[in-house]
């Protein structure tokens, strides 16, 4: 794939991200974040200006499809925007017409498209509804309370009833759970399968639901993404992100959602969900535990705080990331989205 190519399955990528018309200005902001990680190693690939065009409707759908001429490249620029469309949630009316737009404009068929869409919608609802079988995973709840989403002007901080108090067991069975989270998270995004990368989101919402529950509080699906976004890990950037990081590192596999034995290239700087999903974890945990009085500054803060250890940590548990995604197929994702992680 040359940089031309690269930049139009990009810049798709983008459109999908947008297709909605109703991305909040944290989400905007959040893929300007994306042109500026990425640029530094795209420079061929001009990220900013692309993410430009597409804010301002510079680039359109039959000018990006018309640079990807190889029918594999048409069907992975597809497989890409499906799963970005799907990465923040069931889609939208508008986002379903730009799907079948951009299936018509890059000329596919509805049989080779119908596996990623089936996987994709079928993690979407894991995003819409992180609660399910997420208790058992890190304990029996006691006497929990309801939180909504908080108003999107504030960050999710607000005066609780009494926290659960865990015993130093209790605790280091959720720090192991958070590791064992971050551990797969890291292994999905060394496969080299779009679809399988989207899995890590409703992992993290899970991971923050059942923190919140063990601390006596039930979350809403609302409310655990305004925790991510205002910790700064946004849902559709996350994805694109990671997708673009394969993209650049040449790491794209096999299209259409199959799922294989091979494992990216570590060292090309992969895995980074081990240490997102790590922090976002032991922020939670000091959230909830905490009885949820963070301010929004306080709370990016100390995400950020927490990211430079689980970076280092990433290294140290590496060979056990790279063991568990040889362990992976298509069945056992989709049976870990659905049920507790030990």
């Amino acid at each position: 794939m040359d940089p031309r190519e690269q930049r139009a399955l990009l810049g798709i990528a983008l459109l999908a991200a947008f297709a909605d018309g109703a991305k909040a200005d944290a989400e905007r902001e959040e893929i300007r974040r994306l042109a500026d990680s990425l640029g530094a190693s795209a420079a061929g690939l001009h990220v900013g200006t692309l993410v430009h065009d597409v804010l301002l409707k510079r680039l359109t759908l039959a000018q990006a499809a018309g640079e990807l001429r190889a029918p594999e490249h048409r069907q992975l620029a597809y497989e890409v925007a499906v799963c970005v469309v799907d990465a923040d949630g069931s889609k939208s009316a508008a986002e379903a017409a730009f799907l079948a737009e951009l299936k018509r404009t890059l000329g596919l068929a509805d049989g080779g498209t119908a596996a990623v869409e089936a996987q994709a919608d079928a993690l979407a609802e894991a995003i819409d509804h992180p609660e399910g079988g997420t208790v058992a995973a890190i304990g029996t709840t006691r006497g929990t309370t309801a939180a909504t989403a908080p108003a999107a002007a504030s960050a999710p901080a607000r005066p609780a009833p009494a926290t659960v108090l865990l015993s130093d067991a209790e605790s280091a069975a959720l720090d192991q759970s958070i590791l064992n989270h971050a551990i797969l998270c890291g292994a999905l995004e060394l496969l080299p399968q779009n679809w399988a990368t989207m899995a890590i989101i409703p992992l993290q919402m899970k991971l923050v639901y059942g923190i919140g529950q063990r601390y006596g509080v039930t979350l809403d699906q609302g409310h655990i993404k305004e925790f991510l976004a205002t910790a700064g890990v946004g849902l559709t950037s996350q994805y694109l992100e990671q997708f673009g990081r394969k993209l650049i590192g040449g790491l794209l596999g096999k299209v259409a959602g199959g799922v294989g034995r091979g494992v990216g290239r570590a060292a090309t700087g992969v895995a980074f969900s081990f240490a997102t999903t790590y922090a976002l974890g032991q922020l939670a945990k000091r959230y909830y535990g905490g009885g949820r009085q963070m301010s929004t500054a306080v709370l990016k803060d100390t995400f950020a705080g927490l990211l430079g250890p689980a970076r280092q940590l990433q290294q140290q548990y590496l060979p056990q990331i790279e063991q568990r995604a040889r362990t992976l197929d298509a069945g056992q994702i989709m049976n870990l989205v659905r049920q507790p992680l030990a």
